[in-house]
């Protein structure tokens, strides 16, 4: 898997970020919309972006919805729902609008396979020994796989990061 030092996951693609110094960097906690705001704006979404500088929009929640979801459920709602609403975004802006999933305990929930490059998603009690293969419903078979966001060279992973879903 890739790394990215650069920053252009501020301004465009969709990221799903777990530390709070990315999240501080691109937004104020009052901006961060809810996950239900975010399906709500589908097909209606605003001019001007809440973040840096109208050019980014941070989401809460997913975590806490994929968790209240069985594990079927989860990988079908990701894959109908939630996909369809990133695309939804991605269109509406040309992809020159950054989308950032935040993801407080992602680090200890996204599991990187280094020889498939797949990532999984560790589900909660009582599922907490299921895995959702993140990757392959949320950016399937694209041809570039996400990046992992270093906040500094050296660091551990702030988070992904993918140009263009499809």
């Amino acid at each position: 898997m890739k790394q990215l030092l650069d920053t252009v996951w501020q301004r465009r693609g969709t990221s799903w970020i777990w530390d709070e110094d990315a999240r501080n960097q691109v937004c104020v906690a009052s901006e961060v919309w809810s996950l239900r705001q975010f399906l709500q704006a589908v097909g209606k979404w605003p001019d001007d972006l809440p973040s840096n500088g109208n050019n980014t929009l941070v989401v809460a929640g997913l975590e806490g919805s994929l968790d209240l979801l069985t594990p079927e459920d989860a990988d079908a709602w990701l894959g109908d729902a939630l996909k369809q609403a990133i695309l939804s975004f991605q269109d509406a802006y040309d992809g020159q609008a950054a989308l950032i999933f935040w993801l407080p305990s992602g680090q200890g929930r996204i599991k990187f396979h280094p020889a498939t490059d797949s990532i999984d998603w560790r589900c909660a009690a009582p599922h907490g020994e299921s895995l959702l293969a993140f990757g392959r419903i949320l950016w399937g078979e694209a041809n570039e796989y996400p990046q992992e966001i270093l906040l500094r060279e050296g660091s551990k992973p702030a988070g992904l990061f993918h140009l263009r879903i499809t």
